[in-house]
């Protein structure tokens, strides 16, 4: 078995510690999860077993969720898994981070469970059960690295064209498809089953498991899992029940520990009112967890470590419309007196079952399966304390009101029943969904919570934007108003103020626009649709940004190398950062759900890192275009229901004279009974000629006679740059200024369209961190060469007292050799002083002297010359014997296959 990207440095375990591990029971005292971070030794090795499979993770980080999958019925970090490396992005694998680089987690570990009747057998098979000390796991995937069905690793595609993965059957930007059964029988992986008194036996299932992210505005805060389970046995199996295990901890990573981890409510919620308003109620039917209040800091406000969201479950697709629906939780405890979970008095036809002594977890194969079909939907945790044996429900426990304040609960989401005849596959597909906002008064626990009358403070709970991402995770999982397979259904709808308005016709309109000489009546095509439902055919697919434009330079040997941006430094030795891209991809791919060329403009982000919160926009271009709202009389409001107009189009329907800027909302044009006010669409800065902004790099080219790039190749060369790869109409530069030579500058060049106004959906953009570039504004390593550069030393002097790193020479993140982010926050300031060597060969050594010719410090810099760092080198100011270098005057030369230079440089301690 192999986690692949573990750390190097940690020793391969036995596989007897590693069984030692998974299985062993913990102490009562102990109660206490084990933090991911610190189970790095659990995974990433090949055990000395034969046959073993092959475990990988993936990590979905494309939009404001980032969470680890894998391909053994597991998803987050806790359990088995532990902490590891992603192979494809090689960062450290989040459990279930939102949003995303926040360190603000909610998930420990979740997995999928199925369990049937095959024969006489009742049997479950699970991918994690992380309860009493125990991590039982019995989803594994193949042997070897090779993707299904060559091997068990896992596969990745996107529709991103220009994503290495690209795949014209990938559903979203980020699919990753593992392939696994619960046909393993070895006791090494399996382990024995305590409670049924036996070794684990399987169903004999394949599961096929897809997950699908997206980064747009309304699909990035959830996740898609799409489940394809076959029977691969020869017996039928009967009674089939599939349910989703969660154990959700919601805290900042900081916080990992009892107060971390205990102090969590989780509950279902059926519905929550429409945002299409009208009175309409949405069925949401999602399983969540979320803290207790929020976690506010040590003055009572809200701060970056504040959990305030939640997470939770939305079943999206099963086999049946006609399936029953179970959601159970329990707070387990070791001590098995203390277990509990809500439970119904027994009936004569189905008896009253104790779990082996149990009032909550489920262990062993025969009580999970009884949890899975008993059909019983919890209360949630909040009103645990409550007396509810009316409802036929047992009595609360002892400790209910520690437990309605916050617990380390689990839940588990259970449908069916169905069949699964030998050789038939079921699709089972569901979201994990974020919200944020849930609290959003970090007083209202302490004010409000009273487990004896909890509705008060539960009502102080926010839903709304769990709520929204679930119907938008339901919604691109089955588009409404799509008629997906051609057979005339669209799905189903509601219709706002039909037959319910009492319409006045308006001889003519005021400026106002207020009307007079009215007759008034019924009028039946007033109202609003709303479809909310799809046809239930699956569509896997939403309204999507543009693609992100392609960022390139031109080396100086001709060749064309893309993903860079040209440093350079001016005549007055500030830095520069010559952005080009090409938007050809951006501007003529049409939307995939709309079928329309919705391309809107281009916006320019620079950070100092690539977390997504710390891109600022630069500057921007756009079409000049309008939005036309339009005055609803019948619904006494503005309403936007076209696309934005061009100024040309706008002038063919109302002159050429016409300024839509003359008429804004408070002055209103009139035509024809109807009454208009335009908006620009963004800040229609469409200047392309000013160097200053974002400009054209071949102003007079005109738009290519072909799109085809081989054609333009042969019959319209003269559409192509000089290499014949781009065309010359879609090439773009922005020249960004009076930048410091030293710093890392994280630049992104993002598309976005216009949004969709008769669907109410807003302008979609690409992220900045899906399409940045990280360089210095220094000159390049071929502009170094070819120009014969001398290497600058800065600051020189160096002061003790320069303030470096108040103005930003010192102390911020940077890139090393290796090309990996170094982290200088919080380090003291003799461990971030810096001083730089610019203009460097990618390939040289520098040695600093004192004045009596002692060796100081000797630096071997080796990067590849297409790196940002390949011309620049950093000297932390500590000499070869790891001391603090002294005031003095010290030489210094750099040594390469291109000659050697010499010079001074100052230092003022």
């Amino acid at each position: 078995m192999i986690v692949t990207g573990l750390l190097p440095n940690i020793k391969p375990l036995s596989l007897a510690a590693i069984i030692l591990v998974v299985s062993a029971y913990l102490p009562a005292a102990a109660f206490q999860k084990i933090d991911p971070r610190d189970k790095k030794g659990l995974s990433g090795h090949k055990l000395t077993v034969s046959d073993a499979p092959y475990v990988e993770v993936g990590i979905h980080q494309i939009g404001d969720v980032w969470m680890t999958v894998s391909n053994m019925g597991q998803f987050g970090t806790g359990g088995y898994l532990g902490t590891t490396f992603d192979p494809v992005t090689g960062m450290e694998t989040p459990s279930c981070v939102f949003p995303a680089n926040s360190d603000l987690n909610y998930l420990y570990v979740a997995g999928f469970w199925i369990g049937a009747v095959a024969g006489r057998d009742t049997l479950v098979s699970i991918g994690v059960d992380d309860w009493v000390g125990s991590y039982v796991m019995e989803l594994w995937p193949d042997q070897g690295e090779d993707p299904y069905p060559y091997g068990g690793g896992i596969n990745r595609r996107s529709i991103q064209t220009s994503s290495p993965y690209y795949d014209e059957d990938a559903k979203s930007e980020q699919d990753i498809i593992a392939v696994y059964t619960d046909t393993v029988t070895n006791p090494s992986f399996v382990g024995i089953d305590n409670i049924d008194g036996r070794p684990h036996k399987p169903l004999n299932i394949e599961i096929t498991q897809r997950s699908y992210a997206w980064s747009y505005e309304y699909a990035e805060d959830f996740i898609l899992f799409d489940y394809s389970i076959k029977n691969i046995g020869s017996k039928k199996l009967n009674g089939v029940y599939m349910a989703v295990y969660v154990d959700g901890d919601v805290h900042h990573e900081s916080m990992f520990g009892p107060e971390g981890y205990g102090e969590d409510l989780c509950g279902f919620r059926r519905t929550h009112p429409s945002e299409t308003g009208c009175g309409f109620i949405d069925t949401i039917n999602i399983a969540y967890i979320t803290d207790n209040d929020g976690d506010p800091g040590d003055q009572g406000t809200f701060n970056m470590n504040s959990a305030r969201g939640a997470a939770g479950i939305r079943v999206v697709r099963t086999p049946s419309d006609s399936l029953k629906y179970s959601f159970n939780w329990w707070a387990g405890d070791y001590d098995a007196s203390s277990d509990f979970g809500p439970r119904q008095f027994g009936t004569y036809d189905d008896p009253f079952r104790d779990l082996n002594g149990r009032m909550g977890t489920p262990l062993g194969d025969a009580n999970k399966y009884y949890v899975m079909r008993r059909e019983e939907f919890d209360y949630d945790q909040l009103f645990v304390a409550l007396d509810n044996t009316g409802d036929g429900w047992l009595p609360p426990p002892s400790g209910a009101a520690e437990m309605a304040d916050g617990y380390d609960a689990r839940y588990l989401l259970s449908f069916g029943p169905f069949e699964i005849s030998p050789g038939e596959v079921l699709p089972v597909s569901f979201a994990w969904v974020l919200g944020d906002d849930v609290h959003t008064d970090p007083g209202d626990f302490e004010r409000y919570f009273n487990p004896y009358d909890p509705q008060i403070f539960y009502n102080r709970l926010n839903f709304d934007d769990l709520a929204m991402n679930s119907m938008w995770a339901s919604w691109l999982y089955d588009n409404p108003g799509y008629d997906s397979d051609g057979d005339g259904y669209r799905g189903k709808h509601r219709i706002c103020g039909y037959d319910s308005i009492f319409v006045c016709h308006y001889d003519t309109i005021q400026t106002d626009p207020i009307a007079i000489d009215t007759v008034c009546g019924y009028d039946y095509t007033a109202a609003d649709t709303f479809w909310y439902e799809g046809d239930g055919v699956p569509d896997f697919r939403g309204a999507s940004p543009p693609s992100p434009p392609e960022l390139w330079v031109i080396g100086t040997d001709g060749d064309t190398v893309k993903s860079k941006i040209i440093p350079r430094i001016n005549e007055f030795n500030q830095g520069e950062l010559v952005i080009r891209w090409n938007g050809f991809r951006s501007e003529t791919e049409k939307d995939i759900f709309s079928n329309e060329l919705d391309f809107e403009g281009y916006r320019i982000y620079m950070a100092y890192s690539p977390n997504a919160q710390e891109f600022t926009l630069i500057t921007s271009f756009d079409i000049e275009d309008y939005n036309r709202y339009i005055w609803n009389r019948n619904r006494s409001r503005w309403e936007l229901k076209d696309t934005p107009f061009t100024l040309d189009s706008l002038k063919a329907l109302y002159g050429d004279n016409f300024d839509p800027a003359q008429h804004d909302i408070d002055n209103p044009l009139t035509r024809n009974d109807t009454a208009f006010y335009f908006l620009a669409q963004d800040y229609n800065q469409s200047d392309l000629t000013d160097p200053a902004l974002i400009h054209k790099i071949y102003p007079d080219a005109p738009p290519p006679q072909t799109l085809d790039l081989d054609s333009a190749r042969i019959y319209y060369p003269e559409d192509l740059t000089d290499d014949g790869l781009f065309f010359k109409y879609y090439e773009y530069e922005y020249i960004l200024g009076n930048l410091l030579p030293s710093q890392l500058y994280y630049i992104a060049v993002t598309a976005f369209d216009y949004g969709s106004p008769s669907s109410g959906l807003k302008s979609l953009e690409v992220p900045p961190q899906r399409n940045y570039v990280a360089e210095f504004a220094q000159n390049s390593a071929g502009q170094v060469a070819e120009e014969g550069l001398n290497v600058i030393v800065y600051p020189n002097p160096y002061r003790i007292d320069g303030k470096y790193k108040e103005n930003g020479y010192e102390g911020r993140d940077y890139i090393d050799n290796d090309g990996k982010l170094v982290n200088q926050n919080g380090l003291p300031d003799d461990r971030t002083r810096s001083i730089h060597f610019i203009n460097l060969p990618p390939r040289c050594t520098i040695r600093i002297f004192s004045l009596d010719g002692d060796l100081i410090r000797e630096i071997e810099h080796d990067v590849p010359a297409d790196y940002p760092q390949s011309s620049h080198e950093r000297w932390d100011l500590i000499t070869r014997n790891t001391q603090m270098i002294v005031s003095g005057i010290y030489y210094f030369s750099v040594e390469s296959e291109r000659g050697n230079q010499t010079g001074k440089l100052v230092i003022i301690m």
